[in-house]
């Protein structure tokens, strides 16, 4: 149990974390997406071993 009131300073700043936690979590989640569409794909190929190649 609270002794104090919150501020209403606290509650604005609540909700702009919510909003950014939510945002940053959707953000995550088209990415995450859209990767698992890429690599699931039909012409998928992991690209090949570069590496002894010069250019």
């Amino acid at each position: 149990m609270s002794l104090r009131k919150e501020h209403e300073l606290h509650g604005r700043r609540k909700g702009r974390n919510i909003g950014v936690g939510l945002l940053l979590a959707s953000f995550v989640v088209l990415v995450l997406a859209l990767t698992m569409v890429k690599v699931t794909s039909n012409g998928f190929q992991f690209p090949t071993n570069l590496a002894g190649e010069t250019g």
